[in-house]
């Protein structure tokens, strides 16, 4: 213990030594571990405010524990205190928390991207704790029509032994049978198209060449239809690393709406569509959440219909100050155009889990 406490009493006064060679003696701090900083300790400007009228730091930091805890709980659940101002606007007045945006009324709100991306990774946390993922237990295709051509060839070789040996004909077509089965099982493991009886009498069949384009046939079809698992799983992971493409897919869409009006620009529609996104995730959320706590099934269904509708004629109306007419044509068309940017989205998904 006392060899530990002078590698200890060592150690500081190497510490000591070294400051005072290198004559570095840093901000001054009184024994609660607070700055009494008159220079700031970012930059060096004086000091004349709360903040360094040079870089923005705050003039009076601290070094205590409580202080980091403070920052963490701090950061993680206020964001400055812009959460609880944005999280209303954004759920009761969407547009006009759009429009104050754009017209430069930033310092009170969290920004579209942040917003999205804490949404997401919110979305992520929750559907994992709640269980929320992809069943790993749904059936290999392959694999089970593997095992049922295997099972298959196994009853026919058994009926081919009991047949008497004089019996030539039945003879030769149960070794027929046999030679179909195994080549069939050939075809299966090298994924091409099969059709077969399995041994209980049922009819087997896959067929991956859909499209006629060999790209996707032995690819895309492929590996959905021999490992759907593995597929949903990737499908999932690559939902939330690439969630941020449903912005730039969407922002065509929203400009096509105002293509004639020069006023809007495509900064706009992009603030429009973040926005919007971020709060179709967090509705996600508590729906998920809600569905976990055993709130009925219709209540949840009536508010995935109803909710996202009438957030996006709200922020549509507001954000784009536009009549009411205007607003119910814009959002029909808009609707339409969330289905297709989903369908892109979903094809985008596909093809990046075939790799």
């Amino acid at each position: 213990m006392s060899d530990i406490g002078d590698a200890l009493g060592t150690a500081a006064e190497g510490g000591l030594f070294a400051r005072a060679v290198s004559g570095e003696k840093g901000p001054a701090r009184d024994a609660t571990g607070h700055f009494a900083e008159g220079q700031c300790l970012n930059c060096g400007t004086e000091l004349i405010g709360d903040h360094c009228h040079e870089c923005g730091q705050k003039a009076h930091l601290h070094r205590t524990l409580g202080a980091f805890l403070h920052d963490l709980l701090h950061g993680a659940l206020h964001f400055e205190g812009k959460t609880w101002r944005t999280l209303p606007e954004l759920a009761l007045r969407p547009g006009k928390l759009t429009r104050r945006y754009i017209e430069g009324e930033r310092r009170k709100f969290v920004s579209p991207m942040a917003l999205f991306l804490f949404s997401v990774f919110l979305m992520f946390a929750v559907f994992q704790a709640a269980g929320l993922s992809v069943p790993p237990d749904i059936e290999n295709t392959q694999m089970a029509a593997e095992v049922r051509a295997i099972d298959a060839i196994g009853l026919a070789r058994d009926e081919l032994e009991d047949l008497p040996a004089e019996d030539a004909e039945a003879r030769a077509e149960a070794e027929a049978r046999i030679d179909e089965l195994e080549a069939t099982l050939k075809k299966i493991k090298a994924g091409e198209d099969y059709e077969f009886v399995d041994a209980e009498g049922n009819r087997a069949y896959q067929q991956f060449n859909l499209t006629g384009l060999d790209f996707i046939d032995r690819t895309i079809v492929k590996k959905w239809r021999t490992n759907p698992s593995l597929m949903l799983y990737k499908l999932q992971a690559n939902g939330y690393k690439f969630s941020w493409l449903l912005i730039p897919l969407s922002i065509p869409f929203v400009w096509l709406l105002f293509a004639w009006k020069r006023r809007f620009r495509a900064y706009d529609h992009a603030i429009f569509v973040t926005y919007s996104i971020a709060f179709m995730s967090l509705l996600f959320i508590a729906v998920s959440l809600l569905a976990v706590a055993g709130l009925k099934a219709g209540w949840l269904v009536w508010a995935v219909l109803l909710i996202p509708p009438i957030h996006i004629y709200k922020q549509l109306r507001y954000a784009y100050d536009l009549s009411r007419l205007s607003t119910i044509w814009r959002l029909v068309f808009l609707l339409l155009f969330i289905s297709v940017v989903l369908i892109l989205f979903l094809l985008i998904l596909t093809v990046l889990g075939a790799f």
